[in-house]
């Protein structure tokens, strides 16, 4: 055996064995629920089982480094994937650049508060997986693969994801994307139904996603008008105390955690909150007072494992909203650029993970 292959070896021992670690202690075991959703066209659990045996290996090595040095940055990849996901579907569409024809997704007020460096990890993991693979993965599966570790590597579930979407050629207008991201002054009502009609999600999926608020921060002025000019009658008086002590304004840019009793930990504890009255945004908060979602809130509080299957169960759901497959979309060679008409057309085209022709 050479040593490059004994060193690959070792190292992926010694993955195998951090992952177990970093789930022994908060990680709740629900993997298989995820199969239990129906799959699109397109889409199957082992599309790069030959053109890319190593995908999902490749990741979570990179993001263990990453989130070693900067756990934060989990909740930017995990909010990556639903803004892209709601607006014209998981097609990596939220990646692009602008361009002549108008601004981005990105440009639009939902996204500005999108992490940077979450825009830059992905496509970090493209150039790497593509080194390795070739131009067969897209940057819509990345990010869907990166938003599942970065819940795992925070605490939270392991599961599979459906794979073998194809990138979008087009980012949506600035219309669209206001249209399918509710701004956190939205109440509970309104998102339900909103996510009911756009995207044919029920109220426990709508709730199992916004538990993706146990980890990450929020800006002043995106809950601010809950402390000014009148405190929102529903919010716990010592947390509104301490958040005008972050903001003391309205508009004063500071951030606070969205989950105050464990901010970097992907857990129940948002639900919590919610109970406590110490939800952040009216979208949160409100959960707990609408009478569709306020039982389903306190069935996640209780119960951890429950949470955890319904999230991952959303998630397969959310994944597969409007997705590209087959001879659709592309493979980019840069995330956050589409490819020169030329190179799409002679780019590899993959099916079933793999490579039918290869100019």
């Amino acid at each position: 055996m050479g040593s490059s292959t004994s060193s690959n070896l070792v190292l992926m021992m010694i993955m195998i064995l951090l992952s177990c670690v970093l789930s022994s202690s908060n990680n709740v075991e629900v993997e298989g629920v995820e199969k239990s959703v129906p799959l699109k066209d397109g889409l199957s659990w082992q599309f790069y089982a030959k053109s890319c045996p190593n995908l999902e290996f490749i990741i979570r090595e990179q993001l263990i480094k990453i989130f070693k040095d900067d756990i934060a940055q989990a909740a930017g990849l995990l909010r990556l994937h639903f803004h892209d996901c709601f607006v014209q579907g998981c097609d990596g569409s939220v990646l692009l650049d602008g361009s002549t024809s108008g601004p981005s997704e990105k440009n639009a007020p939902p996204n500005l508060t999108l992490r940077a460096k979450a825009f830059k990890i992905i496509n970090d993991l493209r150039a790497i997986i593509h080194q390795k693979c070739g131009r067969v993965v897209s940057c819509s599966d990345i990010t869907a693969l990166a938003a599942r570790d970065a819940v795992f590597l925070s605490g939270g579930p392991i599961y599979a994801v459906p794979l073998g979407r194809r990138d979008g050629l087009e980012f949506a207008t600035l219309e669209v994307t206001l249209a399918n991201l509710p701004p956190p002054t939205s109440s509970a009502s309104a998102i339900v139904d909103q996510l009911a009609t756009n995207q044919k999600l029920d109220p426990t999926d709508v709730v199992a996603l916004s538990g993706g608020h146990t980890i990450g921060i929020a800006h002043c002025p995106s809950f601010g008008d809950r402390l000014y000019p009148n405190q929102d009658s529903t919010m716990d008086q010592n947390f509104a105390k301490k958040l005008k002590g972050v903001c003391p304004k309205k508009d004063t840019d500071a951030f606070t955690f969205q989950d105050i009793l464990t901010p970097n930990i992907f857990d129940n504890k948002y639900y919590i909150d919610l109970m406590n009255r110490q939800g952040l945004f009216t979208s949160d908060q409100d959960l707990f007072t609408f009478s569709k979602t306020k039982e389903i809130v306190k069935s996640f509080a209780i119960n951890q494992w429950l949470f955890f299957e319904k999230f991952v169960i959303a998630m397969t759901k959310m994944g597969q909203l409007n997705v590209l497959t087959g001879n659709q979309g592309e493979i980019r060679a840069n995330c956050s650029v589409r490819n020169p008409q030329k190179t799409a057309f002679l780019a590899s085209v993959v099916e079933n993970g793999e490579i039918m022709t290869n100019f």
